[in-house]
């Protein structure tokens, strides 16, 4: 297993493979194609979230001059970045699985339908750094709707629920077994002010 292992290794690095059959491996290949697959399909979350939010009004599109947002509805500015960043990535998907797949098997070591299915590998991460490019231009073309996100929140105190609970746990596990409401601890947040332990924890990753 040491030399399987120290094969694959060296193969990566470009180096000669000493341990093969009549083909050459492609196991790193699928654990690249794999990896990218993986990326892949938590952006294609990412696209799918973005539209939704933009859908919901939290994030405004900015307006590209001299472009048509719709062609029924010229005023309106369609999230198209996201779209086009979403069906790309779930093509690059489909194709990486394929490859993938056809790569690790072989008959009897012998065949060359490996040879075929790497015509597609440019195409695959064609369609990854078309996904890409768009992701990044669609984040680059977009605002907080933050008097919208206020509206929301100030409609759902029910946010508050995380805070509340914490606070009485640490009351229980202080023995103190009456606890009255309101806390004075949580009488000054608001759905808008109230975070937990979101920033101190972005901050240590």
């Amino acid at each position: 297993m040491g030399g399987l292992s120290a094969a694959r290794s060296s193969n990566r690095s470009g180096f000669l493979n000493p341990l093969t059959t009549q083909i050459e491996s492609h196991d790193w290949q699928v654990e690249l194609y794999d990896r990218v697959r993986h990326v892949g399909g938590i952006l294609h979350n990412l696209a799918t979230d973005m539209w939704t939010y933009i859908s919901m009004g939290y994030f405004a599109q900015i307006p590209v001059d001299s472009a048509t947002g719709s062609s029924t509805m010229p005023h309106k500015v369609n999230p198209i970045r996201f779209e086009n960043a979403e069906a790309n990535l779930e093509i690059s998907g489909g194709l990486f699985s394929t490859i993938a797949q056809t790569l690790v098997t072989s008959r009897l070591q012998r065949d060359l339908t490996d040879s075929t299915t790497q015509r597609n590998i440019g195409v695959a991460f064609g369609h990854s750094l078309l996904a890409l490019d768009n992701l990044e231009r669609g984040l680059g073309e977009i605002l907080l709707a933050e008097d919208v996100l206020r509206v929301d929140l100030d409609a759902n105190w029910e946010v508050l629920a995380e805070a509340i609970q914490t606070v009485v746990r640490a009351e229980i596990v202080a023995g103190r077994s009456r606890i009255t409401i309101p806390i004075p601890c949580l009488q000054a947040l608001t759905p808008a002010t109230y975070t937990g332990l979101a920033p101190d924890l972005v901050s240590e990753l």
